[in-house]
């Protein structure tokens, strides 16, 4: 397992899931439903900026990995996860939404570990469609989880859950997009 600062800060990512789930567990004695709130927004945004860096730093230090490659998605898809099932639990995101994003994060998953056995793995290279699917995501989910206004006005609930449905709705799409590219794989190889 290769050592650098791109793939601690991947590590770092896995193990603020804990601390990130941890905080709704908390007697409100100890930390305000607010407060809460705060704490785990600023922990998931910290996650989500770290993401960036990782894969920024891995380019421009030179150090990117095999290890590196697998494990940040990875670590990626267990925030996202831990934070839709957190949403869900709070009742701030419908079960079949979190399904939806979490079921497309498996079913790709898989298909690209697939695709890339067979030497298909371009086929089903990251696309436009999926960067804006992540970005709206990743607004949503810090949104969902300060849940209270901003600013007096600005209603983070209700923005969040417009973006997150924006999400979803692109999570099928893009889904049928890296399906429709490796179905002619699949039939040549079944």
């Amino acid at each position: 397992m290769p050592s650098n600062l791109p793939n601690l800060l991947t590590w770092l990512r896995i193990l603020a899931i804990p601390l990130f789930v941890g905080i709704f567990y908390l007697p409100h004695t100890w930390l305000s439903q607010i407060n809460q709130n705060l704490v785990a927004t600023i922990i998931f945004s910290g996650a989500a900026i770290t993401d960036w860096l990782d894969g920024y730093l891995a380019r421009i230090l030179n150090q990117t990995s095999a290890f590196g490659a697998f494990l940040d998605p990875v670590a990626d898809k267990l925030m996202v996860a831990a934070a839709l099932i957190v949403l869900v639990y709070l009742d701030r995101l419908d079960a079949p939404i979190a399904l939806i994003i979490i079921g497309r994060e498996i079913t790709v998953s898989a298909l690209r570990e697939w695709m890339a056995q067979i030497g298909k793995s371009k086929s089903v290279a990251v696309s436009f469609l999926g960067k804006i699917k992540t970005t709206s995501q990743m607004v949503a989910i810090p949104l969902l989880l300060y849940h209270d206004n901003i600013g007096g006005s600005f209603n983070s609930q209700l923005i969040g859950t417009w973006l997150i449905y924006l999400a979803a709705i692109l999570t099928l799409w893009s889904m049928i997009y890296y399906l429709k590219a490796a179905i002619p794989q699949a039939i040549r190889h079944s």
